[in-house]
């Protein structure tokens, strides 16, 4: 289990790991110092878009939080400061790590910032990359039916695995779904606001009929067919 440090710097209250992070600052949470070392790889669309770096610690994934829906609209990424252990990246630091621990597929959580700014804080988390992973939102179009059809019960598996664990994934959808195409391994992200609960079956239920809507948002056609052979894999699994 990771020991994570809590350090202070510019304003910025920063938590890490210190077996992979010997020293960080608060420049690991600007676009500039990354640019600065020409240590910038690329991006992912999203709610707010994440950035792959090459850091001291390997290629990592930051992303910085920003609100989505009506209040996203109008305060884009503050949020209500009730604590540092309460702020969305202390959280998901935390949580993260907890499956890491189980042995679940997600990325190892590197770091996360927090900036307090008056009654309000924006926040920040760094963790490490997938290798030659992309979004299942990303594989699924472009696959042959029986790719796809592997690819989902494989990722049903998974999901499977984590309800097994008690998570209530609140934002489950083809862009938090992660696929290495060659070996068909899944994993998943972007834990915001999701609880690590005692297993629930009306909570798993709640998850894939929400990744069934995502679906339809991705491709009406074939929607039906996908949540066929996602379900498929998760009695099977």
């Amino acid at each position: 289990m990771a020991s994570f440090r809590q350090v202070e710097d510019q304003g910025q209250f920063i938590l890490y790991d210190p077996e992979h992070i010997p020293q960080i600052h608060a420049g690991w949470f600007t676009l500039e110092y990354w640019q600065e070392h020409k240590a910038v790889l690329g991006g992912a669309p999203g709610r707010g878009t994440s950035v792959f770096l090459k850091t001291p610690a390997g290629e990592a994934v930051w992303r910085h939080y920003h609100r989505g829906g009506l209040p996203g609209k109008f305060i884009k990424d503050l949020y209500l400061w009730q604590g540092l252990e309460a702020s969305r990246a202390w959280r998901e630091m935390h949580l993260t790590q907890q499956l890491y621990d189980l042995g679940l597929p997600v990325p190892k959580p590197l770091a996360a910032g927090v900036k307090r700014l008056g009654l309000g804080y924006r926040a920040d988390l760094i963790t490490a990359r997938i290798p030659d992973a992309l979004p299942l939102a990303d594989y699924l179009p472009d696959a042959s039916e029986e790719q796809q059809k592997q690819a989902l019960q494989a990722a049903a598996r998974v999901i499977k695995r984590f309800h097994q664990a008690g998570l209530n994934h609140t934002d489950l959808n083809p862009r938090n779904i992660l696929i290495q195409p060659e070996s068909l391994a899944i994993w998943l992200i972007d834990f915001d606001r999701c609880l690590l609960l005692q297993p629930d079956t009306s909570i798993a239920t709640d998850n894939l009929f929400r990744l069934h809507r995502a679906f339809v948002k991705l491709d009406k056609q074939k929607a039906t067919a996908w949540q066929t052979w996602l379900l498929q894999g998760y009695q099977a699994g």
